[in-house]
């Protein structure tokens, strides 16, 4: 009789026109390929009330701290009724958005205090580890698509009807890269940064090689995947 695989939570990130969202199912596609059961899911959003909260967010004018709760609450829904269940099944979820987009557009972006982000990371995804010590429930992976602002603005041109953050100036997506940046740099063990201005089969390449390092994709499964 087989064992259940472990869990596997990897998420995405990435400034809006970063192309991100592109991949997420090819990466579903090809997990499911090896066998996987993949939960693909967003933040915010992911359960019906954090999608409520989500549209709220995107589309009502709000202060930083009203936006931030409203994402946290919608992040502890997430977790409870789709995250952490689908992990303890031995599934991969695969998240767009997490904990470092809300640290990057409500802290970085919109100049909102870091240290109550991070106390209220804390309350929401803070969780007891097997030996007893408290940890925070964190992607195993994120795929960071960084992207020069200028680039991803001129990508969102052309895109459907902007909502409250697309709509956001060129100097705004800066302090958001920088705030993505700045996150990796104090977990490069969790992040893999992706040049994402390269053509989706580059980009992917980038993203199936990091998989293939930790021995979560094959390498067959790998080469034949990707966005079409």
């Amino acid at each position: 009789m087989s064992s259940t695989p472990s869990g596997l939570f990897i998420s995405f990130e990435g400034i809006d026109g970063a192309g991100k969202t592109t991949h997420i199912e090819s990466m579903a596609a090809a997990f499911r390929d090896q066998g996987r059961v993949v939960t693909l899911t967003r933040e915010p959003g992911g359960t019906p009330l954090a999608e409520k909260l989500r549209t709220l967010v995107l589309n009502d004018a709000m202060d930083p701290l009203t936006e931030a709760l409203l994402i946290f609450a919608a992040r502890r829904d997430h977790l409870l009724q789709v995250i952490e269940p689908a992990l303890a099944r031995g599934e991969v979820v695969l998240c767009d958005r997490f904990t470092d987009a809300t640290f990057a557009y409500q802290g970085a972006g919109r100049g909102f205090d870091l240290a109550t982000l991070a106390a209220l990371e804390q309350m929401v995804q803070g969780r007891s580890s097997p030996t007893g010590q408290p940890s925070l429930r964190q992607p195993d992976l994120t795929v960071w698509f960084d992207l020069d602002p200028e680039v991803a603005a001129s990508r969102l041109a052309d895109a459907r009807v902007p909502d409250r953050f697309e709509s956001q100036p060129v100097a705004f997506f800066r302090q958001v890269a920088a705030g993505y940046a700045q996150r990796a740099a104090e977990a490069p063990q969790r992040f893999a940064r992706i040049d994402a201005d390269q053509s989706r089969h580059q980009v992917w390449q980038q993203i199936t090689r990091v998989l293939v390092r930790r021995g979560w994709l094959a390498i067959m499964v790998a080469a034949n995947g990707g966005p079409r």
